[in-house]
């Protein structure tokens, strides 16, 4: 049975500076660790009850904070900023800007499949870090780790259409720089029961952005939010 691989404080050190916060090693270790590779490795802990813990922390600050914020919105409003902003679209993104994916430990399926890159495993180890840091720092320390996180997605109003429904906007968006309409490529890699599903968006015939995911929505979902990023920021 292969020796498990062990975080280091210098390993992790870019990590956890991205992150501006101090973390146990074991839970660090915990919070990065995919149930894939704790299978291939006896059993090893995992990150699902961490992220089971992340998801509360993360919706707790990031509803307080936009209650207190925007005192002119209904609930409605207020409920749909929330979802775009913890939703496994927008977390992959803050995952991927911090380079979390290098940082992941997988099994080989997971590993020969694009695990470090798809939104829903990186959304969930960056839930698993906000548990981790709540287990470790307490909970003001992870409030505040939320809300760097996800502060650049909260304060950018049109992010928030973009992160419900990356599709539309980036439909919208290129119609308003007289593009023409996005079209989607699709290619899928692995076993059956565990595939990965890569795409590519077009648009004029030019490939402007990718994404991967657990299924084909998803993949589309990525891509079509990293184009409206780099579209919006030439525009």
């Amino acid at each position: 049975m292969p020796k498990p691989t062990k975080p280091s404080s210098v390993g992790f050190s870019a990590l956890l500076q991205a992150l501006d916060v101090e973390l146990d090693d074991a839970l660090l270790e915990q919070a990065l660790t995919h149930r894939s590779f704790a299978y291939e490795h006896g059993g090893l802990p995992h990150n699902e009850r961490l992220e089971f813990l992340g998801d509360s922390i993360l919706g707790q600050a990031v509803t307080v904070r936009l209650y207190v914020e925007n005192p002119d919105l209904d609930e409605g409003e207020l409920a749909k900023r929330r979802s775009s902003v913890v939703s496994s679209v927008a977390l992959a993104e803050v995952a991927r800007r911090i380079g979390l994916g290098q940082y992941l430990r997988l099994g080989r399926g997971e590993e020969l499949t694009g695990g470090r890159d798809k939104s829903s495993i990186l959304a969930d180890t960056m839930e698993a870090l906000f548990g981790a840091v709540y287990l470790d720092r307490g909970g003001d320390v992870a409030t505040d780790l939320v809300l760097r996180m996800i502060g650049p997605l909260m304060d950018d109003p049109a992010r928030f259409g973009a992160a419900m429904d990356p599709k539309t906007s980036l439909q919208e968006l290129a119609a308003s720089l007289g593009r023409g309409a996005p079209v989607y490529k699709l290619t899928d890699s692995g076993p059956d029961h565990s595939k990965s599903f890569h795409a590519t968006v077009l648009i004029d015939e030019q490939a402007v952005a990718t994404g991967i995911g657990s299924s084909k929505k998803q993949a589309e979902v990525a891509a079509a939010l990293e184009a409206w990023t780099l579209l919006s920021a030439s525009a």
